[in-house]
């Protein structure tokens, strides 16, 4: 028997989040499929752990947190 795999979806997708400048900004998304693949972009570039950003993800829900935020992070 086989079964096709069941995409995975957004239960809650991203918000418009406000953050200062210098701050932290957190940013979530949750999914109907727990440890699916994230990846994170701006425009086309695909973002990179590092000092600036933190991925995170916990069963369905996947977290991005941009340090230091500045305006060129919108």
């Amino acid at each position: 028997l086989c079964v096709p795999a069941v995409p995975v979806l957004f239960k809650q997708a991203l918000e418009n989040t406000a953050a200062e400048e210098g701050k932290s900004v957190s940013l979530r998304c949750e999914l109907t499929k727990a440890d699916a693949t994230v990846v994170w972009k701006k425009g086309e570039a695909t973002l990179q752990a590092s000092a600036k950003y933190e991925m995170k993800q916990k069963g369905t829900v996947a977290e991005l947190v941009i340090h230091n935020a500045e305006p060129e992070d919108a």
